[in-house]
């Protein structure tokens, strides 16, 4: 797949143009999103990257097209398990309602720049040494290891390193104002916990990206298909935070389809590694059909079970 200049220019200037008007009509009045404006914006990301999608299988052709939509999925499905992750931190900053949606969206604007520098980084690896895919399977199949054995376990925010060098920079303000990320009080300069949260956010998503910029590279190496599938679904996350809400905490079952879905990715890498090698046939390296088929197939499973178990839980509870 080639990708001209113009198109890569014309592209993110798409997506920042989406990010502005986004900007314009959501942030331009700071409110408590309301479930069916997110339900609304929702549709409208979701939308714009199946247009893209279809696009890609238009003029591309349909392999690069599967692979976009397979990366967009994987990536959409990984960033609703760590939905749970941004309600702790949101829930230990006391983030009022009304600035939530700004928080989230300068911190995963953060967090996209920064993955476009390990993306960069990881197109020009794997062009050079077939050994990374081993060790980007590795890191899958471990992440999903760790993803089964964790579960279950209570879940608590503390702050990463990162956050805890922001607050030795500068004194931290008892509260909000506003959308200010420092203020002066008493002639001396201050940061906002508005702008502690942003940081907190966008270097949490970082972490995240340890597992899901190699899982898209087990499906695709076209790093415009990665930062495209990288882009979308990190920009309808913020949306899908106020649609989703306490639901997340029902997808009781996400953990372990998302821990099957990493481990076979790593699998493929490695398969894929060994296939580069010529150490294995052809019909063991799998196919884009085949992983679309297996991460939707698995996604829809432990939805459906995470569900009908919160359905029986509740029912369990009127009856008691």
């Amino acid at each position: 797949m080639t990708v001209p200049l113009w198109l890569w220019i014309a592209t993110i200037g798409g997506l920042l143009a989406l990010i502005a008007l986004d900007l314009v009509i959501v942030d331009r009045k700071p409110h408590e999103v309301t479930t069916g404006e997110a339900a609304r914006w929702v549709i409208f990301y979701v939308s714009c990257a199946i247009v893209f999608g279809i696009g890609v299988w238009v003029f591309a052709g349909h392999d690069p097209g599967v692979e976009f939509f397979t990366g967009y999925i994987t990536e959409y499905s990984l960033s609703v398990d760590n939905l749970f992750i941004f309600m702790i931190i949101m829930a230990s900053f006391k983030v009022p309602a009304i600035h939530q949606h700004r928080v989230l969206l300068v911190g995963i604007l953060l967090a996209l720049g920064m993955r476009s520098v390990f993306i960069a980084i990881g197109a020009a690896l794997i062009a050079q040494f077939v050994w990374v895919f081993f060790l980007f399977g590795a890191v899958l199949v471990w992440t999903a290891v760790s993803m089964l054995r964790s579960k279950g376990e209570e879940e608590e925010y503390h702050e990463n390193a990162v956050t805890r060098q922001v607050r030795k920079f500068a004194p931290v303000t008892d509260d909000y104002h506003g959308h200010h990320y420092t203020v002066k009080i008493n002639g001396k300069r201050m940061i906002t916990p508005m702008l502690l949260v942003i940081v907190a956010i966008g270097s949490a998503d970082l972490l995240f990206a340890v597992d899901s910029i190699p899982a898209i590279f087990g499906i695709t190496q076209e790093a415009f298909l990665v930062f495209t599938a990288n882009a979308f679904a990190l920009m309808g996350l913020r949306q899908l935070y106020f649609l989703l809400g306490g639901l997340v905490t029902k997808l009781v079952y996400l953990s372990y389809g998302l821990a099957v879905i990493l481990a076979f990715i790593g699998a493929k890498l490695f398969l894929h590694a060994l296939h580069e090698y010529h150490v294995v046939p052809d019909w063991l390296d799998i196919n884009n059909w085949i992983s679309l088929g297996v991460i939707v197939v698995v996604l829809t499973v432990t939805t459906v079970a995470s569900l009908a178990k919160a359905r029986r839980d509740e029912r369990k509870q009127v009856a008691a």
